[in-house]
């Protein structure tokens, strides 16, 4: 079933709120049954295989700096979750420039900046999307040494790369690829790697560059559902067995990024969260998930964007130390991947880049709704069910998208200008799935009268 064959059929209901943790065991305060899986790096370094990502940082009054965009990041609580994170064998820590409206690299600093610089692996990024001038760009990376009060980066990435010319314009042309590979002559930067979302022509243009760069890691978005169906789901992107397999010839370690495909692996439909349920009944979804991805030798660390305290400790408790999966496993997940590609969803990952709207549409919190709606499996036809019940799971339906998204910044309210477009990673088109969206719930609303 296609996307928009689901806006006139379908109807999904029961949503979870968007800051509520869902992926937690029964027990997650129980201290692990051992040590953090480490991993060793080009240079010998001992990484941890669970990574912290500095995107979802926790905001005060509640919710992450992804879900409540305005409200001050809770230093605090990441000071607490930090310690908490290191004194259970994290070392890994990824933030960027353009994270949390900017405040990520600084936030992070001040929470890292409290214990001995040897007990952390700080990674950070070019992200010189909008302004790629030679000046403008080491600006950024000195400034961020200073947001992130460190006089080295044990990790430095080019930022998303993978558009046509993108890597060509943005480090090629101006000289900073050059000035990159001099700061890690110089020491200053310890691994130089770059993150990957886009064609596949420019990723091979990448690994063409390895014998004359020597790229010292490669971040790339890997998960049980983009495997095999990455590019099934979005034309644009490149399936990860190819992107890990290009690494696996050249031995170059892998760090992974949305390990839970922006979330949705960690809220499943009751089908595919039973057949996991079955094999593994104290296993949170994300677990498995985490599990996937350790359980490839070539992978450095997986990253993890932790706004609870409960998820930490989740995945902390996976990976200390993590079990790899068995062939049986392996094989219900494969099941579980191919269910969940044929899903009629959206492939956002959240990651804000198209934000903000020049309407003021909440694009990502909009996306997120609708796949929650189709992903927890709480969908009834209008033809298949009593009147009653879809009259019911209708009105559900459009309770809860008011509630997860204010009418003035819902899809009703996109033209079709097409900035987004520029910005997204997955490379969705974004005016057309929020007519989809539109119509979607036009539908539903129709059928009130």
């Amino acid at each position: 079933m296609t996307a928009a064959t689901a806006v006139g059929a379908a109807l999904a209901v029961g949503c979870r709120p968007t800051n509520a943790p869902s992926n937690a065991t029964s027990n997650p305060t129980s201290e692990p049954e051992g040590k953090m899986t480490m991993r060793t790096d080009s240079h010998g370094q001992q990484v941890s295989l669970l990574g912290y990502g500095m995107m979802r940082l926790p905001v005060e009054g509640g919710g992450s700096a992804r879900e409540n965009p305005n409200a001050p990041i809770d230093q605090e609580i990441v000071n607490e979750m930090v310690d908490y994170a290191i004194s259970h064998g994290v070392n890994y820590f990824d933030t960027s420039p353009v994270y949390c409206r900017g405040e990520s690299e600084t936030v992070t600093g001040k929470a890292l900046s409290r214990h001995p610089r040897t007990d952390y692996l700080i990674a950070t990024k070019m992200s010189n999307f909008k302004t790629f001038t030679y000046d403008a760009s080491v600006n950024m990376y000195h400034q961020s040494m200073r947001n992130l009060q460190v006089d080295y980066f044990d990790y430095y990435l080019l930022h998303n790369v993978g558009t046509p010319n993108g890597f060509k314009n943005r480090f090629v042309d101006n000289g900073m690829l050059d000035f990159l590979i001099n700061e890690r002559a110089e020491g200053r930067i310890r691994n130089l790697g770059f993150s990957f979302h886009g064609v596949q022509e420019e990723y091979d243009l990448l690994m063409q560059l390895h014998d004359k760069v020597h790229w010292d890691f490669v971040q790339i978005q890997m998960n049980y559902v983009d495997w095999h169906f990455a590019h099934e789901i979005n034309p644009n992107n490149v399936n990860a067995d190819y992107l890990y397999g290009e690494l696996e010839q050249r031995n170059i370690p892998a760090i992974i990024m949305e390990p839970l495909l922006g979330g949705r692996l960690a809220s499943l439909n009751p089908h595919t969260t039973e057949l996991l349920k079955t094999q593994s009944p104290q296993s949170s979804l994300a677990s498995w998930a985490f599990r996937y991805c350790g359980s490839k030798p070539l992978v450095l660390t997986s990253l993890s964007g932790m706004t609870y305290m409960e998820h930490l400790q989740d995945n902390i408790h996976t990976h200390s130390p993590l079990k790899p999966l068995t062939d049986a496993e392996l094989s219900l997940l494969e099941r579980v991947a191919d269910e969940i590609a044929h899903y009629p969803s959206v492939p956002c990952t959240a990651c804000q880049y198209c934000m903000p709207c020049p309407f003021g549409i909440d694009i990502p919190s909009v996306f997120a709704h609708y796949n929650k709606s189709i992903n927890e499996g709480n969908v009834v036809s209008e033809g298949s069910v009593e009147q009653r019940e879809f009259r019911r799971a209708r009105k559900a339906y459009l309770q809860s998208y008011d509630k997860s998204v204010s009418r003035m910044r819902q899809a009703d309210h996109c033209i079709a200008c097409g900035e987004c477009k520029l910005h997204c990673p997955q490379n969705i088109d974004i005016p057309q799935k929020m007519q989809i969206i539109e119509k979607y719930t036009n539908h539903l609303k129709d059928s009130l009268l």
